[in-house]
C-alpha cells in the first residue's frame, strides 16, 4: 500500500485496479493529490471493461514494439507489469474548475475510485445520456473513427465481422446511413439476439452470400479477415479494425486479391482520419460519440455489472467469458 502524505492540502487516498502480472490483478491504494488550477478531482461512478484490448493487457500480449503507442492516458506502470490500465471512466467532478464542479463527465482513465486529471481530459455528458451507458464512450469513439476510415456511403453493401462492442457499434452507425445494406457477422449464435435488438441484420460466417463494397473486421480473428477477402467486390475496401497484439495473422493473398485490386487498410482511434482532421478535434469526436449513445437501445451492449470492491476477484472470469460485451464496474 502506498504511503499517504498529509502535508498537502486536499490530499487523500484512492484505490485502483492493477495487473500485477499476467493473469493476476489486485486493488491498490495510492495518493490522490489536490487538483491544481487546470485540473479536477473526480469521484468515479462507473467504468467499463473493454474486453478486446484489456484482455491483451491482462494476459501480457502487448508487443514490446507497441508499448509506447499503446499507453493510455493516466496509465500507471508499464506493460511489462505491474500496470494500471483502462479507458472508459464516468464520474462526478467534486473539486477543481468551478464550472465543472458537480458535472458528470467522461474521460479516459484506468479503473480507479478517485483521481485527478487535466480539465482538457474530461467531456461533460450530454443531456439525456445516463452515466451508466456513458461507459461506452471510448467504444463509440472508436466505432465512429472506423466508420470514417471505411468511407461508408449511402447504398454501400457493408459486412462487419465480429459482434463485440466495437463491431456492433460500427454496424449500428452503418445501418443508420440511408440506403446501406449492412450485415453483422459472428460465429457466436448468441450474438444474433444482440443484433436484432439494435435492428441490425445478422449472419453466421457460413451464411454470407454475395460481394460487398466495404468489409470491416472487428473480430480480432485473422480467419474473419480471410473470409472478408473472399467476399470483397471489385476494388472493395477491407478495413482491419481489430488489433491482434502479439498474435500473428496469415492471409491468403493469392486468388483474386490482385485481380480485384482489393485494398486492406488499418483503423486506429489514436488518429483522426485525414478527411476529418482539419475540422474534427479529439474533443469534438468524443462529444459526438457521447451524443450518439443517447439511444437507449444501446443498453444491450452492457453484459453485466460488478461492484468495484469485488472487481479484482471477478476480473479474470469476466475477461475469459466469451459472452462478455462491455462489463460495467459500479463504484
Amino acid at each position: 500500500m502506498s504511503e499517504i502524505r498529509t502535508d498537502m492540502p486536499g490530499t487523500g487516498e484512492g484505490r485502483a485496479l492493477w495487473f500485477r502480472e499476467a493473469g493476476a490483478c489486485e486493488l491498490r491504494s495510492e495518493v490522490v493529490a489536490a487538483p491544481a488550477g487546470d485540473q479536477v478531482l473526480i469521484e468515479m461512478l462507473y467504468s467499463g471493461i473493454s474486453r478486446g484490448t484489456e484482455s491483451l493487457v491482462f494476459r501480457g500480449q502487448i508487443p514490446a514494439s507497441e508499448h509506447e503507442r499503446m499507453r493510455c492516458p493516466y496509465m500507471g506502470g508499464s506493460f511489462e507489469f505491474p500496470v494500471k490500465y483502462g479507458y472508459g471512466a464516468v464520474g462526478t467532478v467534486v473539486r477543481g474548475t468551478p464550472e465543472l464542479v458537480g458535472q458528470t463527465v467522461f474521460c479516459l482513465h484506468p479503473h480507479q475510485d478517485r483521481f485527478v486529471v487535466d480539465t482538457s481530459a474530461v467531456t461533460c455528458l450530454p443531456a439525456g445520456l445516463p452515466a451508466e451507458r456513458a461507459v461506452l464512450g471510448a467504444n463509440m469513439e472508436t466505432a465512429l473513427n472506423i466508420s470514417w476510415d471505411a468511407g461508408l456511403l449511402p447504398g454501400d453493401r457493408v459486412a462487419i465481422f465480429g459482434a463485440g462492442v466495437v463491431g456492433t457499434l460500427v454496424a449500428y452507425i452503418a445501418s443508420r446511413i440511408v440506403g446501406t445494406e449492412v450485415v453483422l457477422i459472428d460465429r457466436n449464435a448468441k450474438r444474433e439476439r444482440l443484433a436484432h435488438a439494435l435492428g441490425i441484420p445478422f449472419a453466421h460466417t457460413d451464411e454470407i452470400s454475395g460481394e460487398f463494397d466495404v468489409l470491416i473486421n472487428a473480430s480480432g480473428n485473422a480467419d474473419a479477415l480471410a473470409v472478408a477477402l473472399d467476399h470483397a467486390g471489385q476494388e472493395a475496401m477491407i478495413v482491419e479494425a481489430s488489433w491482434h497484439g502479439a498474435r500473428q495473422a496469415t492471409l491468403p493473398l493469392g486468388g483474386a486479391f490482385h485481380s480485384k485490386r482489393l485494398s486492406i487498410v488499418s483503423s486506429q482511434v489514436g488518429s483522426v482520419p485525414p478527411g476529418q482532421r482539419a475540422r474534427w478535434s479529439y474533443r469534438r469526436r468524443m462529444s459526438k460519440a457521447l451524443d450518439l449513445l443517447r439511444d437507449e437501445t444501446l443498453e444491450a451492449l452492457i453484459s453485466g455489472e460488478t461492484s468495484f470492491v469485488g472487481i479484482a476477484e471477478a476480473y479474470g472470469a469476466i475477461i475469459d467469458d466469451p459472452g462478455t460485451l462491455c462489463h460495467r464496474i459500479q463504484y
